[in-house]
This record gives C-alpha cells, structure tokens and sequence, in this order.
C-alpha cells in the first residue's frame, strides 16, 4: 500500500530575496522528503511564497515598483534558487494567485457560516516587519513602543477588523499542543502550552485600506491578514493545477500535512492559530509541525548593518551545493539554533566527505579492479558453499547503521542520520586498514579472503552511499556510480518498502564491472570568507 506524506516548508515571505534561514528551512524539508521517498511513500514537497500584507507593499514602494511586479520578482528569486540547488519539490505555491484567492474566499465562507467570525474594533501596536499586534505600552510622553524583533517603532491602530474566534478553540487547542507527537522538538513544546494556558484571544483577520491582499467577500475596503491568507497555502498548492480549483478537490488531493517544517518564529501561528482555524472549518488537522532554531554566523547575528550576512547564491556558487547541504544538516542539532563557523564548514566538508568517505572509495575500487579485473570481487572465498560462508564483519556494523539512520530520520534527526552514516564509513574504512588486503594479496593462498575483505568494504560503501542520498544526494550518486550501480533517483517510482531492499546487505552484484576511481570531492580551500 502507498502512503501519501505531504509535508512543507513555510511559505516565504517575499519584501527580500532568499537568505541563508529559508535555504536551511527548505534544505532540511528536502531531505526528509528525500527519506520518505526512499520508503517508497507517495510525497507531495510544498514550498512558495506568501505575497501580501502591508509589509510587502511598503517594500514595493519603496524600490518604486507597482507590487504586482516587485512580488513577481522577488518569487522568480525563490524559484530560481531552489532550481539551482535541485530541491525536489512538487508544488511551488504563490498566494497572489487567482486560485489561490478562491481557495480563501470559500474556506472563509465556512468558517464564518460555522459561527466563528465577528466584527469588532482593533486597537492596539502593530509591527509591520512581524505583520502582528504587539502587547505592549506607550513609552515616554506617549513614544511608541519599539518591536523586541525588530527593533523598529510599533504602530498604533485603531479600525474596525473581522475576528476569528480563536476563544472557542481554546480547550480543543490546549489537548492537542500537550501531545507529544504534535510539537517538535520537545524543547519547543513547553513554550507553546504556556501561551495557549495564558487564554487564548480572538484575533483579527482583516485589514481596511490596505488594497494589496485578497478582498474580504461582503466586506467592501477589508482585505484579508496575511496569516489568515497565508497558511491556506498549505492547502491551496494541493490538486492538479490544471483541474478543478475548490476545496475539496484540493484536500483529497494529500491532506492533512505530515509535517510542517518552519522556523520557531513562526511556530506559534502554525500550532494555534492554524489548527484552531482548520477547526472552525471542520478539516483535519497537520500531524507535525516542527519549528528549528536560527542560525548566527561566528557567534554572531547576522544582519545588514553588521554587514555579516550571507548570501546563499553567493556561497552556492562559490564552494557548491552539496558542501553546504552536508554542513548545515550534519553540523546543526535540527531544532536548536546553529552558528555557521567557516573553519569547522572546511574541516567539516574536507575530513568527512573528501577524506573518509571520498578516499574510502577511491582506494577500494582501486584495488578492486587491479586485483579482481576491474569487477566487484566475489562475496566469499572460492570454493566456500553458501551454508558455510560466516556473515561478513561490517553487515551487523551496517544493519544497525541503517536502523539508526531510519530512526533518526523518523524523528527529524537529521545530524544523527548524518553522523550515523559517516560513523559507518569510518568503521569500514578502519577495517579495510585492519586487514591490509594490500599486503594480504601478495599469498596467492589468501586472494579468496581478500576477496571477502574488499565485497564486504564496497557493500557497506555503497550502504553508506543510500543513507547518504536524502542529506547530499548528488555526491551520493558520485558515489553509487563508482560502485558501478545505478544513480539513485528517489523522487518517483519507488515500492513501498523499497528501503528495507535497498539496504539489505549483498545487494552489490559479484562480477558488476566497476568504473575507474575518480575522486568524489575535491578538497575545498577558500581564498577569503564564505
């Protein structure tokens, strides 16, 4: 049976370009899309843009551009980047779209014909970068309050709004955040009980004379708040975009989400907000939403003014994709904030990929073919029937590995499924050294032994090269095409439980010819700063 696992990124808001946070956020969603392909689950990846909200069209106009074509712009940035950096979704959904309006108007209906919307006067501060109303008090002489975020002088308000009802849900929300399974990581769960026991308010969903958003229907000057709007995404980026374009062809088309990935800023909308309003309309809920730390750059903040940021395009083109991808998801306990450090980024990429991965590869299709006529050696000693043969030393190492990765993976571990890997490679490589096939080959009585040796050394590589395709894939395939096998593609067309094949020790064919060693990566040396 095919299960179907939807799972996203947050919905980028576009007033900038991509920065370093969204590629980790969508990084980290990739590679467990990536995973839940290798199960040989039917995966729906949704990423895009959120496109409206006063904060968007104040940036529009402050590059003098007409909105419309200063979000086009800054989407296409999106768009291309991910191209670039081969993330595999499959819906890349924008929030200025006809369809997705559509999508909003009629959710809206239902919930307001359920009971859950009321009209009502907003006063209070509000943060245009946050797109949010602030608890907060006048300073001095009634001086605005400043934005702990930002920094940057709240805004009053005052103006009629349409609620949602968020205090109706306040018993069904409290059971559902208190679940262990809901909120991840742990850390983040506490956090979230305590606003929803602190009571929780309604809040406003529309905005007047704010003519960039999508029209509240009925309600002439009112346009809908960008969360309210926002979230729908998840929803509205599902079915076939040429079909019908309603609801219900949308959530049948893999709804509920397993997993909403997203920055812990955001968590709170995402596991109040958005359950309580799925409630008021009687849809089904997420399953997961995880919210992972921030990242800082040499025990710093990143930030325009400190002039530390880093600019993704910039970095991609300067030390590759794949170097970046093994950093960030191996280097950084996804869930905890992350320091981005350019020493441990070299020492990280060169030692673990380069050197025990890259060189175990090299140096045993190396031998292999010099020794065994450019073929994979036979899996035991000539002459030994298959009743005799005792299991291969690295088949325990590498079952247990694959257990581990499964489970990390399962858990959105993904530093340990990458360090379980790499811990993998390291014990093969100090085995192959143990038993020095090298000198063991020159007794031509133990070229049957040696034969064992190396088939046991390229089998658990190979291993090492599956686990490794949802967190690097392209080096993962660099590395199953020096073994001679096949470059995984694990988007499309895998059986249910094609895992458990994958890594069912002996899958590497005896006498399968194999390629020259090439290296796998090249060392990285950077003339200057990332």
């Amino acid at each position: 049976m095919v299960h179907r696992f939807t799972l996203t990124t947050p919905l980028y808001y576009v007033n900038d370009k991509p920065h370093i946070g969204s590629v980790y956020t969508t990084l980290a969603a990739d590679a467990m899309a990536r995973w839940r392909r290798l199960q040989g689950d039917w995966v729906c990846l949704i990423t895009g843009c959120d496109e409206h909200g006063l904060k968007i069209q104040r940036s529009a106009a402050a590059a003098g551009v007409p909105t419309k074509d200063y979000v086009d712009c800054m989407a296409g940035h999106f768009a291309a980047l991910w191209q670039r950096i081969g993330i595999s979704h499959d819906r890349f959904v924008r929030t200025s779209t006809p369809r997705h309006q559509r999508l909003v108007h009629e959710f809206y209906e239902r919930v307001r014909s359920n009971g859950h919307i009321r009209l009502g006067q907003q006063q209070g501060w509000y943060c245009v970068a946050c797109e949010e109303f602030k608890d907060a008090d006048s300073g001095k002489d009634g001086a605005p309050p400043h934005c702990p975020i930002h920094d940057r002088p709240l805004e009053w308000r005052d103006e009629e709004n349409l609620f949602f009802c968020l205090s109706h849900f306040q018993e069904p929300v409290a059971q559902l955040v208190a679940r262990e399974d809901f909120i991840g990581p742990a850390s983040r769960r506490r956090e979230v009980q305590r606003f929803v026991e602190a009571g929780l308010r309604d809040f406003s969903i529309s905005r007047v004379n704010l003519p960039w958003g999508i029209p509240v229907p009925h309600r002439p000057g009112h346009t809908f708040y960008v969360w309210f709007d926002a979230l729908l995404g998840y929803i509205s980026a599902l079915g076939d975009p040429d079909g019908p374009q309603d609801l219900a062809t949308a959530l049948a088309s893999g709804w509920p989400a397993r997993l909403h990935l997203i920055g812990k800023d955001i968590l709170r909308f995402h596991a109040v907000y958005w359950p309580a309003m799925l409630l008021a309309a009687d849809l089904p809920l997420p399953k997961r939403v995880f919210g992972h730390g921030f990242l800082t750059r040499e025990g710093r903040k990143m930030g325009k003014t400190l002039g530390n940021t880093l600019d993704p395009e910039a970095l991609f083109a300067k030390v590759g994709v794949e170097p970046v991808r093994w950093y960030l998801l191996r280097d950084i306990q996804f869930g905890e904030d992350g320091d981005i450090q350019q020493q441990r980024f070299l020492d990280l990429v060169n030692n673990d990929l380069a050197n025990t991965i890259g060189n175990l590869v090299n140096r045993t299709v190396s031998m292999s073919r010099r020794w065994f006529a450019d073929c994979v050696p036979p899996r035991e000693a000539q002459g030994e029937s298959q009743d005799d043969v005792v299991p291969h030393p690295l088949a325990a190492v590498a079952a247990a590995t694959t257990a581990r990765v499964s489970q990390c993976f399962d858990q959105q571990d993904l530093q340990g499924a990458a360090t379980a890997t790499l811990a993998l490679a390291e014990t093969t490589n100090g085995y192959l050294s143990e038993q020095a096939p090298w000198s063991a080959i020159k007794d031509a009585s133990r070229r049957g032994a040696v034969a064992a040796v190396l088939y046991g050394v390229l089998e658990a590589t190979r291993l090492v090269g599956i686990c490794l395709q949802p967190l690097v894939p392209e080096l993962s395939n660099r590395l199953l095409v020096q073994l001679g096998c096949d470059p995984l593609e694990s988007r499309h067309g895998l059986p249910p439980g094609a895992w458990e094949q994958l890594v069912r020790w002996g899958g590497l064919p005896h006498d399968q010819p194999l390629p020259q060693a090439s290296p796998l990566l090249a060392r990285l040396e950077l003339d200057g700063d990332l």
